[in-house]
Order: structure tokens, then C-alpha cells, then sequence
């Protein structure tokens, strides 16, 4: 018993080493690589590549959307009812990242045959995909929230993550383009299929060293919490809920550019390799506003800081589409700055996140990391589907015809999409956490009665064994 008790108090004192922080950095970095690459050109390889109709491409979207919001959620519970020797959440980087890898790469194989074979291939893969991806997506995420009982420690992950998954955005951004064209280019099959397998290799090996290295320190009760009592974690906790609003509107604006800059790019701008400025500009932005996010929280309360975020992403998202959508060095600074706006605001509310869990821990006795991460993992995927409903829905206005000249509409059109969507998307993002009811004074005072009540339960627990 005493010898449990000590290796309890270990977990819950020890500090996040070096390596941690490296590895659970590049895990992001890998597994958002796997990500972005397919919200980048999934739909574009099923539409100009499979020669999949946009209603059909979009119809499969819908499924696999419909079905990830029974899958998603029923994945966190199981990880939340996970007990093994590696935790809750390790076991599924250690033993599905390189299933995914896999799976990805079958996304972006061109077989040949009748369409209607073509088009139940790419239904059956990219549904396999989702699941698959669910069971690390989940996990790697939900695993900064049990990294340590230190509130600041877990945004000290959680921002490194974010600054990981941005770095793997700009990697598919600007690497995709090159990689394709060594292959064959942007038109050639068998260069998606060498993409998908080198960013998706590489992507898995990350998650999987992840696994390796990391710990869990905010260790579960002995007892599982039954599924119909962990689902209380979402519909009990108005923080939480307010929360998952704000990050799905968020994800949908970096999923409508992420869907649409390569149509942009090629159409709007006239240039497939404006897709890498498109990345650093990006990844400048993301950077910078990632980056300096933990020292503007020191200064000003987590709702203010968001607010303002939205408000600045919104007017800047507004300036090109109203002055001159073709002038492209003003696009580029333009979606910078808004992506820097987009970076604060993304660790803000992944830091109040945490806060809403360790609210689940005070108010219900459990902490529903699982199921809380797998409703956002849920929406972010419902994001980038929509996202690429709503692009479908464009290309059918403007008559889009693959390999057309640009015309007046098609350029306004994919403009429209990467500037005034984003701006209405930033508003809305605002408006829930005007109601959010976590107060920076109420944090401190939430943290001591935890680790009180931590003490209590886990003294508890040893006096049972």
C-alpha cells in the first residue's frame, strides 16, 4: 500500500521533462500532417482525380460525417473507461499510429474500373479513415490534460501541440506541392498515392514516439465511470459546452481555406505553387500569435483575450474581399495577420477547455477527458466536412468545370470563400464565450479544492488496497 501511495504521489508531483515536450510537440506535428493533407486534397483527388461528381464526393463527406458523431464520442468513452499499464490514452498511439499511416495512403490509390466501383472504394477507405484516425486523434490530444496537475503545465502542452500542428500544416503546405510535382503534379494519381504515404509514414512514426515517451500523471479512479454517467461530463458542464461551440466555428475557418486554397490558389491567384505562400503565411501568423498567446493570458482574462482575437480576425479577414482580392501581396499579409488572430484564440480556448474538464473533476468526481476531446475531435471533423460541403456547394454555383479558364465568378467566388466565410465564421465565434461562466478569479480557487480533493480520493483508494 505505501508503495502505491508513493508511486501515486510521484505521478501527481513529477515535472514535464524535455523529452515530453519535444516529443508530444512532433506527435502533433505528425499527426496533423496526416490531417491536413487530407483536408487539402481529399476532395480535390475525388473530384479531378477519381472523376467522382461533386454530389457524389460530397455525399460521401456527409457519411462519414454522420457516422464520426457515433464514433467519435463512443471512442472517448472507451478511452475513458481504458486502465492498462500504459494508461488511458498511450495504448492507442503505441498501437494505431501506423494503422492510420496505412489507411491514409489507400486514400490516395486511383484503381481504375467502372465509376460506381470507384466511387464505393473511396466511400469504404475514407469512412476507414475516420475511424482510424479517431482512435489517435483522440488520445494525443486528450493526453496534454492528464500530463500534469499543474494548470500552467498543461497549457505549456497544449500550446506546444497547437505550435506542432501549425509546423505540420506549413510542412503538407509548402512540401505537398514540391513532393507532387516530383511525382507527376497536381493531375497524376500515382503522385497522391507518394504524398500520402510519405506524409502519412512519417506522420505515424511521430504519434508512435509520442507514445513512447509520454506520461500520464492525473491518474484515473480505480473504478470506471459507466458510459451514461461520463456522458453527464458534456450536457452537465455549460463551460464545456460553450466551449465546443466556439472550437467547432474556429476549425471551420482553418478547414474552408484549408479545403479551398489550392482552388484559389489555381483560380483566383493563377498559380498551383501560390499554395506554399498560402503555408508561410499561414505558418507565420499561427506562429506568432501561438506564440505569444501564454504571456497575453498572464495580462488579460482568457474571455477578453478571445473575444478581441475574433473581433481583430474578422475585420482583417474582411479587408481583401472589399479593397481587391486579386492584389496578392495583400492577401498574403491579410490571411497572416488573421492567422495570427486565429493562433491566440486557438490556445485560449484549448486552455479554457482544460479548465472545463478540471470543472467536471470539482462538480461530477470524474474528468471525461476522452469524451470532452472526442466531441472536439467530433466537430472539428464536422467542420472540415462542412467545409468541404460548402466548397461542393460553390463549384456546382459557379459552374466549375476542371482545367477552365479562371472567370470574373470563379474568382470571386473561391475570394468569397477564403475571406468573408472565415469573417462571419470569427463573429460567431465570440458570441458563446460571452456567456462563458469560468472567471480568471475562479480558477485559483478551483485548482486548490482539486488538489485537496485529489489527495482525498487517492488516500482513499490506497486505504481500499
Amino acid at each position: 500500500m505505501v508503495q502505491k501511495k508513493a508511486q501515486r504521489d510521484t505521478a501527481q508531483s513529477s515535472e514535464l521533462t524535455a523529452t515530453e515536450k519535444i516529443t508530444y510537440t512532433t506527435g502533433i506535428l505528425g499527426q496533423n500532417m496526416i490531417y491536413d493533407f487530407m483536408s487539402m486534397y481529399i476532395l480535390f483527388f475525388f473530384t479531378d482525380i477519381l472523376k467522382i461528381p461533386p454530389k457524389t464526393a460530397g455525399t460521401i463527406l456527409v457519411a462519414a460525417s454522420l457516422w464520426d458523431a457515433v464514433n467519435d464520442p463512443l471512442m472517448g468513452m472507451i478511452a475513458d473507461k481504458t486502465r492498462s499499464r500504459w494508461g488511458k490514452f498511450r495504448p492507442y498511439l503505441l498501437f494505431d499510429s501506423l494503422v492510420i499511416g496505412a489507411v491514409t495512403t489507400l486514400c490516395y490509390v486511383k484503381f481504375g474500373g467502372p465509376l460506381p466501383a470507384v466511387i464505393a472504394y473511396a466511400a469504404v477507405v475514407y469512412i476507414l479513415w475516420g475511424m482510424t484516425f479517431t482512435m489517435c486523434d483522440i488520445p494525443i490530444w486528450a493526453l496534454s490534460s492528464v500530463s500534469s496537475p499543474s494548470p500552467t503545465d498543461r497549457t505549456a502542452m497544449v500550446t506546444l501541440g497547437k505550435i506542432g500542428s501549425v509546423i505540420g500544416v506549413v510542412i503538407v503546405s509548402v512540401g505537398s506541392v514540391t513532393i507532387l510535382k516530383i511525382f507527376g503534379g497536381e493531375r497524376s494519381a500515382p503522385a497522391y498515392t507518394a504524398a500520402a504515404g510519405l506524409f502519412a509514414g512519417a506522420g505515424s512514426l511521430l504519434m508512435l514516439i509520442t507514445g513512447i515517451f509520454s506520461h500520464e500523471r492525473i491518474l484515473p479512479p480505480k473504478k470506471t465511470v459507466p458510459f451514461s454517467e461520463n456522458s453527464k461530463t458534456i450536457y452537465k458542464n455549460k463551460p464545456l459546452l460553450l466551449l465546443l461551440i466556439t472550437l467547432f466555428l474556429l476549425n471551420f475557418i482553418n478547414s474552408v481555406r484549408q479545403s479551398v486554397q489550392i482552388y484559389f490558389a489555381v483560380y483566383t491567384w493563377g498559380n498551383a505553387g501560390y499554395v506554399t505562400m498560402l503555408g508561410l503565411s499561414l505558418v507565420v501568423g499561427m506562429l506568432i500569435g501561438m506564440g505569444i498567446s501564454p504571456a497575453l493570458m498572464k495580462r488579460v482574462s482568457k474571455q477578453k483575450l478571445f473575444i478581441g482575437s475574433c473581433a481583430g480576425g474578422a475585420v482583417i479577414s474582411l479587408l481583401p474581399f472589399v479593397t481587391n482580392y486579386l492584389n496578392i501581396p495583400l492577401g498574403l499579409v491579410c490571411i497572416g495577420i488573421s492567422f495570427a488572430f486565429t493562433g491566440t484564440a486557438m490556445i485560449v480556448s484549448t486552455s479554457m477547455l482544460m479548465d472545463a474538464i478540471d470543472y467536471a473533476e470539482l462538480k461530477l468526481g470524474f474528468r471525461g477527458e476522452g469524451i470532452a476531446f472526442s466531441m472536439n475531435t467530433f466537430l472539428t471533423k464536422l467542420g472540415g466536412t462542412l467545409a468541404k460541403l460548402l466548397l461542393g456547394a460553390a463549384l456546382i454555383v459557379m459552374h466549375y468545370v476542371e482545367n477552365q479558364q479562371p472567370t470574373p465568378v470563379v474568382q470571386r467566388g473561391f475570394s468569397f470563400l477564403v475571406y468573408i466565410v472565415p469573417a462571419i465564421a470569427f463573429v460567431l465565434c465570440a458570441v458563446p464565450i460571452l456567456f462563458y461562466p469560468l472567471k480568471n478569479s475562479d480558477l485559483h480557487t478551483m485548482e486548490e479544492k482539486l488538489k485537496k480533493q485529489r489527495v482525498e480520493t487517492a488516500n482513499a483508494n490506497d486505504e481500499k488496497v
